[in-house]
């Protein structure tokens, strides 16, 4: 257990931080899951419209420091390329 009045301040924001990101993570998680929804129901419009609305929301997680970069342009380059297979 923290002992000092700084590392009991640092031990309060660490929850504070990690309920935030969680949320952040989630939310995330919750526009990539109705990409793929819409890829399941083989519906190419709505999951172009979908992807739409998740990139900015994934890249928006990397400038909150919840995704790395990389991960976050992986997960969008795999989703557009099943959106644009279903197109085709």
């Amino acid at each position: 257990m923290a002992n000092t009045p700084s590392s009991r301040k640092r031990a309060r924001q660490t929850l504070r931080r990690t309920a935030v990101n969680k949320a952040r993570r989630s939310r995330i998680r919750t526009f990539i899951r109705k990409v793929e929804e819409a890829i399941a129901a083989g519906d190419p419009a709505a999951a172009q419209e979908k992807l739409r609305a998740a990139q900015p929301e994934i890249m928006r997680g990397v400038s909150r420091g919840v995704l790395h970069k990389n991960t976050a342009s992986r997960k969008i380059s795999r989703l557009a390329a099943r959106v644009k297979a279903l197109g085709a």
